[in-house]
């Protein structure tokens, strides 16, 4: 079992970054391989409507000049994904935005490509705004068909200078209670992916 875990921040080592490796670390203990991908600060672009996604149908967004489809391609290998952002302005990075525009619309657009998998979203938050930033990421997920689990709390973390979320015990408990559920969901589904629908 694979886990992907991409951050939307831009600010490396910081509170997202940081909130996204409390969450990996119980599936990484549970057997699975886990990755930490940085999308923040890299170049992404939004997704244009040209629906070549659709025409072509081979995983992949015709624009070839960014990071979307080398990150793409291991979301669709993987069988848990977590996306994680600050919160900007009470939503996601604007790269994060673009990655969940993109990706939603070319598993869509591909028979379903994220059906079944795992979703889980993380937001890093200085005061407010966490919960439309959760909700963004997870309506995504939901629309795809993906399994979302729960937590003993919204998966986020309060901080503002990088590594302040160190000191948000809830906040990190919430996200190894998140990585436990993941690993039991993934052990769980396992046998039965091969029979998940497919439209």
């Amino acid at each position: 079992m694979y886990a992907l875990a991409v951050n939307g921040s831009p600010r490396r080592n910081g509170n997202t970054e940081t909130l996204l490796k409390h969450a990996l670390a119980p599936i990484e203990a549970a057997g699975w391989e886990t990755e930490l991908l940085q999308l923040g600060g890299r170049p992404i672009r939004g997704c244009m409507a040209c629906e070549k996604c659709g025409q072509r149908q081979n995983l992949r967004c015709v624009f070839e000049d960014d990071v979307f489809n080398d990150i793409f391609e291991k979301m669709i290998k993987a069988d848990a994904i977590i996306l994680g952002s600050p919160t900007y302005f009470t939503d996601v990075s604007a790269e994060m935005k673009a990655l969940i525009d993109r990706s939603g619309y070319v598993a869509l657009a591909n028979g379903g490509a994220f059906a079944g998998k795992i979703g889980a979203a993380v937001v890093a938050v200085r005061r407010a705004g966490a919960v439309h930033v959760y909700d963004t990421i997870n309506h995504m997920f939901l629309m795809n068909r993906m399994i979302v689990p729960g937590s003993i709390y919204w998966n986020l973390g309060v901080g503002l200078e990088k590594g302040d979320v160190k000191s948000d015990e809830e906040g990190l408990l919430n996200m190894k209670n998140l990585g436990e559920t993941i690993a039991w969901l993934g052990a769980a589904m396992k046998p039965n992916l091969e029979s998940f629908p497919k439209f």
